[in-house]
């Protein structure tokens, strides 16, 4: 299917979830941000037919699917990676918050994949937002789950960065750029890239591309929690 809307920044999505209104729920707001979906799926096996047969941008998937509703929807992302590599992008969807799926899709899935609870989909602006974010090739990580992370981490080098490093940690692991953490933060970009660099030799991150160092340092957080399990 054809972009049909007229503007070159649509994105062309399919969405799976078994939940009905949730999923057309999800193809209103879509479309109402001039997106376009090319399909939609209530299990991983239709989910997989219909991303080969459309090639979207972005895959919006619900993580507990049938037909034993446990990680069908994970299952079915690694899949769709296997076969068509970061072409496309991701955005996982949960009712319940669950670090340890979190962790799980960056390490497997990385750039172009982001974790977002349900309830957060009614804020449109947000949803829309890490739409948006996983098809430009960002890691997007749902902001409660982010909160989660802020409380004190069990790791010593965690527990050496300052305030401000950890405002700057919370909103990498959110996806944001430098300059949009300098405009949440209301300092300048260069300073936030000072704040950046001290994360990662805190936390002993060896150079490499800075998109990696940024999930790593995400991850950092994501493994010190004690309670790794569904919340």
């Amino acid at each position: 299917m054809t972009n049909t809307t007229g503007r070159p920044d649509a994105l062309r999505v399919v969405v799976a979830d078994d939940s009905v209104l949730l999923r057309e729920g999800i193809v209103r707001i879509l479309e109402r941000a001039g997106h376009v979906v090319v399909g939609v799926a209530d299990n991983g096996i239709e989910l997989l037919r219909i991303v080969g047969a459309t090639t979207p941008d972005v895959a919006i998937v619900d993580i507990r699917m049938p037909p034993t509703n446990t990680d069908e929807g994970l299952a079915a992302v690694r899949e769709i990676r296997r076969r068509h590599g970061r072409s496309i992008a991701f955005l996982v969807l949960s009712q319940y918050l669950e670090p340890a799926f979190a962790q799980e899709l960056v390490m497997e899935v990385g750039g172009g994949s982001g974790y977002l609870l349900k309830e957060h989909v009614a804020d449109t602006d947000l949803f829309v937002d890490a739409v948006r974010r996983v098809a430009g090739g960002q890691v997007v990580i749902d902001p409660d789950i982010v909160a989660r992370l802020l409380r004190p981490p069990a790791r010593q080098a965690l527990d050496e960065l300052t305030q401000r490093e950890r405002a700057v940690i919370g909103l990498l692991a959110e996806g944001r750029s430098n300059q949009a953490i300098g405009e949440r933060l209301q300092i300048a970009t260069k300073t936030v890239e000072t704040h950046v660099n001290a994360i990662f030799s805190k936390l002993a991150l060896e150079p490499a591309e800075d998109d990696n160092r940024r999930v790593l340092a995400v991850l950092a957080y994501l493994r010190a929690r004690p309670d790794r399990g569904a919340g």
